[in-house]
Order: structure tokens, then C-alpha cells, then sequence
């Protein structure tokens, strides 16, 4: 087995960035709020500037030179941080791929004093015991996944 290394990325990595979240969105879909349809049509651009940390990290896992699972922060108002596209490639489950990611995006958030929270969808048990082991607590805050979804998510947030 090959040792997994998650790592914060920059646009230079926006290929590998760009592959597992399109390979994400359509293995599951029921999981993102956002749609391959959608970000199937970005250009390089768009993908360079979701990787450029300017409103938080892009982190991928890498197994050796591919990349296998993926996440990043968003820091979408002052003092708070989301974590958002978590994704991990199904032979890779289970293996602490999605535990190094948050390492990452949390550390960073800790770094700036921000506080971290994220959705989840409902119908994902896996990914809501991962962010519950990890410390993760629910709000009480639901709301549907998409707009044209009937598949709801879940507010979590990272106690202090």
C-alpha cells in the first residue's frame, strides 16, 4: 500500500485538482452541492483560482503521484471557515485519507484564529462519521442539498 500525503496545493496543481473534483461530482453527486454539469464547463482559470488560497486551502491526498481524495476551506464570512469538496476515491476509503485532509484545512483555520464548520448530506453516513469522529458537532441547521435536490444536508461545526 503506498503512503498517503495530503498537502495544501497551489494553481500550478489546478489539473489534478480539476480531475478528482469532476471524478467526484459524478461518482456522487448526492454528495456536493455543486453539479458536474456545472463545473464541467470551468476553464483553467477558474480552476487556478479555486486552488490559489486566497479564501482557503485546496488540499489534495496524493498515493504516491495521484491524487486520491481532496478537500478545502472557504472562508465565506470574517472568523469563519467551511470546509467544503471533501472527497476521497472509494479504494481509498477508510485509510485516513479524509482525516489528513481536515488536518490540513483545520490546522490551517486554526492558524488564523478562524473558527470551522461544514454541510454534509444527509444521505452520506460515511462522510458525517468522519467529521463527527474528528470532533465535529451538529447545529441543528438542515436545509436542502441543491435547490432542485430532495436529498437534505446537515450543519456541523468544530467546537473551540
Amino acid at each position: 500500500m503506498s503512503e498517503i500525503r495530503a498537502r495544501t496545493i497551489t494553481p500550478d496543481h489546478w489539473q489534478d485538482w480539476r480531475d478528482i473534483r469532476l471524478r467526484a461530482l459524478l461518482e456522487d453527486p448526492d454528495a456536493f452541492g455543486s453539479t458536474y454539469a456545472g463545473e464541467a464547463q470551468f476553464d483553467e482559470s477558474t480552476w487556478r483560482a479555486r486552488a490559489d488560497g486566497t479564501s482557503g486551502p485546496a488540499v489534495l491526498a496524493y498515493a504516491d503521484d495521484k491524487a486520491v481524495g481532496m478537500g478545502a476551506g472557504w472562508s465565506y464570512e470574517p472568523g469563519r471557515l467551511m470546509v467544503v469538496a471533501m472527497w476521497t476515491e472509494p479504494a481509498w476509503r477508510g485509510q485516513g485519507v479524509g482525516r489528513g485532509i481536515l488536518d490540513q484545512v483545520v490546522g490551517w483555520a486554526r492558524e488564523r484564529a478562524l473558527r470551522t464548520d461544514l454541510w454534509v448530506a444527509d444521505s452520506n453516513p460515511a462522510a458525517r462519521r468522519l467529521y463527527e469522529r474528528y470532533g465535529f458537532e451538529p447545529n441543528g441547521e438542515t436545509s436542502p442539498l441543491r435547490e432542485d435536490s430532495d436529498v437534505t444536508k446537515t450543519r456541523l461545526v468544530l467546537p473551540d
